[in-house]
This record gives structure tokens, C-alpha cells and sequence, in this order.
């Protein structure tokens, strides 16, 4: 019982991990239609970023947190203007494409810089985060994700809900053309959408960090496993990101757990095939019926 209960709650942890990892694309695809594949990348440089300024800089840990938080979200306005904008317009696949291409020329880029090595932050998590319960032992690492994840959620909820940013991008994501007619600058919510992707991208970055350590290929890579998130919860759903996050936190770790920690790296992808065979759209997910 007492290994049950620890394999929860680091799938809680791992859960939210993903949950904040998939609120960025989802904001993407909700304002903008886009599957962004550049998502992994933008993990890798707030990751790396956050390693400079902590490790190698010395900056104090919560200066760098927040100029690495600042940097991601001026990367995000860049990529905006001078990747995405000019192809406003242009076929939707072309879009995706570039994200794709974006995602190897960061990869690329990182490798150059760092090459394939493992790198780690300084250690600066307060011992008091780790806890002892019965026979059950929660390291440090597992509870400041699983707050970190339920701050940042409950922070961008706020902010979709009440802000007038996060309305209007809301309208954007639920009709263009009536938000334009509104008055809404739909290129600034754009722009504003891929910023706040890259900051959430760069802050799950930097917890999985604290969890695995730093390495160029893990780090990016793990940004495929937001696919069977965001398709388990649908695609334009955020409560569908959190809910998905935490049911494939508990997969992973329960698979790695009870059965092979080999299928462990699997099993999201093959949840994600009997998600499209069975309900397509996932759990909230909009289903579009077209019309001749």
C-alpha cells in the first residue's frame, strides 16, 4: 500500500508537470489553429537559459528564475513577428512546418552550445520540502513541482478568466472574424498567445530540470509527450491539458511502477493511438461538423 501511494503522488507530480507543459500549446492552437511542434525546443532554451544565469552566471536563484521567465517571453513575441507573422495567410501546413523546423534549428543550436552532455542546477530546494509519511518518502524535487504546477495553473486560469487579455484571447479562439469585428487586434493576441507559450514551455523546461537534469535530446523530446495530453483532454481545451497531464502522470508511473519501466516511456504514445480510435476529439474537445 505504502508503494501505491508513493507511485500517486509522483504521478500527481509528473502530471502537473505535463499539465503546464500542454497549457502553452494549447493556448497556441486555441488562438491561432497551429499544432505548434517548436514546443520541446522552447522547453530546452528555458531550461538551458536557467542554467546559465543559476549555475555558471551565479545569479541568485530567483534573478535568474525571473530573467529567464522575462527572456522566454520576449522569444515568444520574436518568434511571433518574424517566423509566424509573414505566413499569415498562407496554408495552415506550411505554418506547422516551420514550427517543425524551428524545433531542429533550436535542437540544432542547443547541441552546438552544450552538446549532448548531462548538466544540473545548483541545488537550491529547501530541505523542508521533503517529507516523510508512514513508510512513504516525497523528495523535495516532487512537491515543489506539484506546487509550482498548481500556482502556475491556478495563475493562468485567473488570467484567462478575469483579465481583459485573456478575454480577448478567448474570443479570438472562439470566432476571428466576430472578435475583429469587436475591435480585438487579433495579430497582438496572437503574438501575446506565443509569448505566454514560451514562458509556460520555459517554466516546465525548468522543472523538469530539477527533476532529470538538463540534457539537450530529453529535454526537447519530452515536449512530443504533450500530444497524447492535449489529444486525451482535446485539443482546445485547458481543463482538458490539466486532466490529461495528471491521467498520463499516473499511466507512466504506474506502468513503471506494477509493470516494466521500459514501457514506461511507451505507454503515452500508445494511449494516444486509442484515444484517436475511440474518441478523437478527446474528453473536451470541440467536435467540428462540416456542413456541404
Amino acid at each position: 500500500m505504502e508503494f501505491f501511494f508513493q507511485i500517486v503522488i509522483t504521478g500527481l507530480s509528473l502530471g502537473f508537470l505535463y499539465a503546464l507543459a500542454a497549457l502553452g500549446f494549447v493556448m497556441i492552437f486555441k488562438s491561432s489553429s497551429v499544432l505548434n511542434f517548436a514546443h520541446g525546443g522552447l522547453m530546452a532554451i528555458g531550461a538551458f537559459l536557467f542554467l546559465v544565469l543559476s549555475a555558471w552566471a551565479r545569479l541568485p536563484i530567483w534573478l535568474a528564475f525571473l530573467l529567464t521567465l522575462i527572456g522566454s517571453f520576449s522569444l515568444g513575441f520574436i518568434i511571433e513577428r518574424f517566423f509566424l507573422r509573414p505566413l499569415i495567410g498562407e496554408a495552415l501546413i506550411e505554418v506547422i512546418m516551420l514550427t517543425l523546423g524551428l524545433f531542429y534549428m533550436i535542437k540544432g543550436l542547443l547541441l552546438f552550445i552544450f552538446g549532448g552532455d548531462l548538466y544540473s542546477y545548483p541545488d537550491f530546494l529547501p530541505p523542508v520540502l521533503t517529507f516523510h509519511w508512514g513508510g512513504i518518502e516525497v523528495t523535495g524535487v516532487y512537491v515543489a513541482t506539484f506546487i509550482i504546477g498548481l500556482i502556475f495553473l491556478g495563475l493562468f486560469g485567473f488570467f484567462f478568466k478575469y483579465s481583459s487579455q485573456g478575454i480577448y484571447m478567448r474570443s479570438v479562439a472562439d470566432n476571428q472574424p466576430a472578435a475583429m469585428a469587436l475591435g480585438v487586434h487579433v495579430r497582438r493576441v496572437f503574438a501575446l498567445s506565443w509569448a505566454i507559450a514560451a514562458l509556460v514551455a520555459a517554466m516546465s523546461g525548468i522543472v523538469l530540470g530539477i527533476i532529470n537534469g538538463i540534457n539537450v535530446h530529453e529535454v526537447s523530446d519530452i515536449g512530443l509527450k504533450v500530444f497524447p495530453v492535449v489529444i486525451l483532454g482535446g485539443l482546445d481545451s485547458i481543463g482538458g491539458a490539466v486532466l490529461g497531464g495528471i491521467i498520463i502522470g499516473l499511466l507512466e508511473t504506474f506502468t513503471g511502477g506494477y509493470i516494466s519501466t521500459g514501457l514506461r516511456e511507451v505507454i503515452p504514445y500508445i494511449a494516444l493511438i486509442i484515444i484517436l480510435l475511440i474518441k478523437p476529439y478527446g474528453l473536451f474537445g470541440l467536435v467540428e461538423i462540416e456542413r456541404v
